[in-house]
């Protein structure tokens, strides 16, 4: 298991790197110090949970990827997908279900056709 430090450095540098953003706008859109950013991205420090609460917001970090010791995807796109789905109120996640489901029988029925 990766050290928790490290976890959360990797976590939000990857993450600040995958919406195109710099330190310095992270920091503006958590209300703290670009020094604090630095910090948790070079696995230094030990940030307080309001700030580290307001950066896995602005970042849109699965708290899982920090704290649970199952697996994690490594994809982007898979992390992406997920976090969509899990801000589906009941609602909208019951009118989803059936097309995800379609979309991926169709896309894994046809793998290795070619898609024009």
């Amino acid at each position: 298991m990766l050290d928790h430090s490290q976890r959360l450095a990797d976590a939000v540098k990857n993450a600040r790197l995958e919406l195109g953003l710099t330190q310095e706008e992270v920091a503006d859109k958590c209300d703290t110090d670009v020094r604090t950013i630095i910090n948790m991205e070079m696995g230094r420090g030990n940030p307080k949970f309001k700030t580290l609460f307001k950066v896995v917001r602005a970042l849109k970090i699965d708290a899982r990827e920090l704290f649970d010791d199952g697996p994690q995807s490594d994809s982007p796109s898979v992390r992406r997908v997920y976090l969509l789905i899990n801000e589906c109120s009941e609602e909208e996640a019951a009118i989803l279900f059936p097309v995800i489901e379609a979309v991926l029988n169709a896309l894994r029925t046809n793998k290795g056709s070619k898609i024009e």
